[in-house]
């Protein structure tokens, strides 16, 4: 039977290795919370980078779409739109949606976890009410594990989860060795037919938006998950069979520790693009530059008329003049789909396609 939350003797697992990577990954995560702030408007890393985590976590779950895709989906007609990269926007948007709550109440409540899961998968069946569930391995086929089967222990559990998520008072360790008990407790719960892994990504980052350990859901942890793949559902296991928690915890200090840097490193170039395109606008087309229009075009990396007439506010004409003139000195390309027409911020979409 899976153990409910506090885990007995866990302080036997913060051993001196464990804290080290702890200590480090805080450094880490502090200096990206600091980096985020420094770009002008929040919404720019919200809605670019939440894409890029949804795009691996979806990967995880063999749910695979392109960066062009994702980025052209965001301007494009619905019914243009791939079901894969459908299911990744329904990612990003259970994400945002979560932080928003989260980040009001700093909480995560019942209702926050089932309306993420309900957004992936767009339906509200509701944690699994019928037994059978079970976990095999991809390639043999094999049952490695049972997880709870009948609904009222499924419900207590996760009750039992979310009570240890939000009352600090329950466990005093570490809060990131915390996160990583939260994410296998949630794992092992299983507790909806479909989504629980992508679920329990994004509970990930709500921690850490609500300890306060990061002011925006910007860790791009998946990339690091899709990487170790292997390691992942291994280590998973291995507590499973052994209680032995110290090798999952390295296991998870050193994703949030890799992936904060490489995070800080991408926010980094996009500011120093920022910056670049800010200067050649104020050099070169001074009588159209604007601080909303440069947001505009890091908010969108495929942008269209319509976002600029709705962002600055202006007409047709306008924002038609704005974008044509970014396109005739080398700032934007400009590539016409059926009667539309998008503006691609092609610098933009380099970084993003280097860690692809």
């Amino acid at each position: 039977m899976l153990p409910t939350l506090p885990l007995e003797h866990i302080e036997q697992w913060e051993t001196r290795s464990v804290l080290k990577k702890a200590a480090e990954a805080h450094r880490y995560l502090a200096e990206l919370k600091g980096v985020a702030a420094t770009i002008p408007n929040e919404e720019i890393l919200i809605n670019t980078l939440t894409l890029q985590e949804a795009r691996h976590s979806s990967e995880i779950e063999n749910i695979i779409t392109t960066q062009d895709d994702l980025y052209r989906a965001v301007v494009a007609d619905a019914a243009s739109v791939s079901p894969q990269t459908k299911e990744v926007q329904d990612y990003a948007t259970a994400l945002r949606a979560g932080f928003r709550s989260v980040r009001q109440s700093r909480l995560i409540r019942l209702n926050d976890i089932l309306l993420i899961q309900e957004t992936l998968e767009n339906n509200n069946a509701g944690f699994r009410k019928l037994p059978g569930t079970a976990l095999r391995n991809q390639a043999t086929g094999e049952v490695v594990y049972e997880p709870p089967q009948s609904a009222q222990e499924i419900e207590a559990l996760m009750s039992n989860l979310v009570a240890y998520i939000n009352d600090d008072e329950l466990c005093d360790a570490d809060p990131l060795v915390k996160m990583a008990i939260i994410h296998h407790q949630f794992e092992s719960v299983h507790p909806f037919y479909d989504g629980n892994g992508r679920t329990g990504r994004i509970i990930n980052m709500l921690y850490l938006v609500a300890q306060d350990l990061l002011d925006l859901p910007v860790l791009y942890f998946s990339r690091y998950l899709i990487q170790t793949k292997a390691d992942y559902y291994r280590q998973l296991q291995a507590v499973r069979d052994t209680g032995n928690w110290e090798p999952w915890l390295l296991y998870m200090l050193e994703g949030i520790s890799q992936t904060a840097q490489q995070t800080i490193d991408l926010i980094g170039q996009i500011r120093e693009l920022m910056q670049y395109t800010k200067h050649r606008m104020r050099d070169e087309c001074p009588k159209i530059y604007r601080q909303e229009l440069l947001n505009n075009l890091f908010n969108h990396p495929y942008t269209k008329i319509e976002f600029v007439m709705e962002d600055l506010a202006v007409s047709r004409i306008t924002a038609t003049k704005y974008l044509d003139e970014l396109v005739s000195i080398g700032l934007l390309d400009k590539t016409k789909v059926g009667r539309s027409n998008f503006y691609i911020n092609t610098p933009l979409m380099a970084l993003f396609l280097e860690r692809a």
